[in-house]
């Protein structure tokens, strides 16, 4: 009696082969996801965000340099520069803590012989290019 009740049970709970993605396909896009789990702000909130980030030096953790990924940091920091135009050293990444935008920052020491700071990214600002430097850096075009 019990088998028969499993098998009913188990057909309930799962999807014919034809069904299923393949592995490593993209069932949805993560925007969707991310927008179902209402993780990320919506337009308008992203609007209020931003203006409340402005209220800090571009660079801290409540200011994060907004960049579009792993890519765009890493060409925002090739374009850095000291006030005597060398490029600065940067240090090891690490991990920051939740910025205005309710993200996860990743925090570099850079440093240069006239300034130094950690400077937050949010890498999650696929339309965003910043053009603004943190206070004592500059920036390439």
């Amino acid at each position: 009696m019990r088998l028969p009740l499993l098998v009913a049970v188990a057909a309930l709970f799962t999807t014919p082969a034809a069904a299923q993605p393949e592995l490593g396909e993209r069932t949805r896009a993560p925007e969707t996801m991310v927008g179902e789990l209402r993780l990320s702000p919506g337009d308008d909130d992203l609007a209020q965000a931003i203006a409340e980030a402005e209220t800090h030096p571009l660079g801290s953790q409540q200011n994060p340099i907004r960049v579009g990924g792993p890519d765009g940091e890493r060409n925002y920091l090739a374009r850095l520069r000291c006030a005597g135009g060398a490029a600065p050293t940067i240090g090891e990444r690490s991990s920051g803590g939740v910025d205005a935008f309710g993200t996860l920052t990743r925090v570099y020491p850079v440093g240069c012989a006239s300034a130094a700071a950690r400077v937050h990214f949010d890498i999650y600002h696929e339309e965003h290019v910043e053009d603004r430097a943190p206070a004592g850096f500059s920036l390439l075009p």
